[in-house]
């Protein structure tokens, strides 16, 4: 089945979100530009290793202006995610001043089709907004068990490693 490509060169607003309760939340990321909304769902270790690679990136960076970064924004309604990811990449175009996210669309069978592709230029203060408000969507879910750092289930206290 063929699912659309995205190429947003200016994106107003980069974030992540989530619909459900804790223990059945889904996650997902969007970009929103003049051109389009873009909404495709991924898995909590996708958005957390994104924001830690990308809060490592920024290290080599100029900090953006504090009065740049914009506030925590929510998912833009409707939440109808194009596709799920499968990987992602981040390249710096210098020439932009832009953080430039490639994401490849999962497939579920082999096929003669190339996966879709979507991809973002983020300036550097959305960057940083992401890492910050990808954090802490990851850390409002469920505790992790202290053995061997799953989510715990059942309200928080109890893990199948106990047993």
């Amino acid at each position: 089945m063929f699912e659309p490509s995205f190429d947003l060169d200016d994106v107003e607003a980069f974030t992540a979100g989530t619909v459900g309760p804790a223990g059945e939340r889904v996650f997902f990321v969007q970009a929103v530009s003049s051109k389009a909304t873009v909404t495709l769902r991924a898995e909590k270790q996708q958005v957390l290793a994104l924001a830690d690679y990308l809060a490592d990136m920024l290290k080599d960076l100029p900090h953006p202006d504090i009065s740049s970064i914009p506030e925590p924004v929510g998912l833009k309604a409707p939440i109808e995610p194009a596709w799920s990811i499968a990987s992602m990449g981040v390249a710096f175009v210098e020439s932009r001043d832009r953080v430039a996210l490639w994401a490849e669309q999962f497939q579920r069978e082999e096929t003669d089709v190339a996966p879709a592709t979507a991809r973002f230029q983020l300036t550097r203060a959305q960057v940083v907004a992401f890492v910050r408000d990808a954090r802490s969507l990851v850390s409002a879910g469920r505790p992790p068990c202290p053995f061997c750092i799953s989510p715990l289930n059942d309200g928080g206290d109890w893990c199948p490693c106990w047993n």
